[in-house]
């Protein structure tokens, strides 16, 4: 069975009830994760396997917990995991920023800590901001950002999770590409 077909058989049984189907779940998934959580951290320095690992979990665990979309494919599936840990990553970023000023601090787990550097930290939740602001004008560009960037999902995918043409997700790709330079460097 194509890895494709089996993360969709997969969820569509854990949605029915299958226990194991969840376990079976987080291995089939597991690589492309860390795939995704490797392509942002590469901006990073080069020593942060454990917090990519961290990364991976926190997401999982999370999306594994979502009751308010049910996963529907595997296509379905890596768009969210995309929103998930973007989430995660900005949730650290600001915190990583609050401690930076040294308000409200609190104790943190070292691998929490090493996850983002300061200058990455800030620049993260400038492109967060910005992605808000996109999302309000074209809430589909912002989906297609946060897919590629945050997910890594081809052009392909995002075209087959949002219903529409690959042509459309690169124009959509292109221009808002686009208006987050301006925006990002205003």
């Amino acid at each position: 069975m194509e890895p494709a077909n089996k993360v969709t058989e997969l969820i569509v049984d854990w949605r029915n009830g299958n226990e194991s189907a969840f376990e079976s779940l987080f291995a089939v998934v597991y690589d492309e994760l860390r795939r995704m959580a490797s392509s942002y951290m590469r901006h990073e320095r080069a020593d942060h396997t454990l917090q990519t690992t961290a990364l991976v979990h926190e997401a999982y665990l999370k999306l594994v917990k979502q009751s308010d979309s049910p996963l529907q494919n595997r296509v379905h599936f890596f768009a969210v995991a995309a929103k998930v840990m973007r989430q995660i990553l900005i949730d650290h970023a600001r915190t990583r920023q609050v401690e930076k000023r040294g308000g409200g601090a609190k104790r943190i787990s070292l691998e929490e800590a090493a996850v983002i550097s300061d200058q990455r930290a800030g620049e993260l939740v400038a492109l967060d901001e910005a992605l808000i602001a996109l999302a309000a004008i074209d809430e589909r560009q912002s989906q297609i950002v946060e897919m590629r960037y945050f997910g890594g999902l081809t052009i392909a995918e995002c075209a087959e999770y949002l219903k529409v043409s690959p042509d459309t997700v690169t124009r959509d790709w292109n221009m808002s590409k686009a208006w987050l330079y301006r925006r990002l460097n205003n």
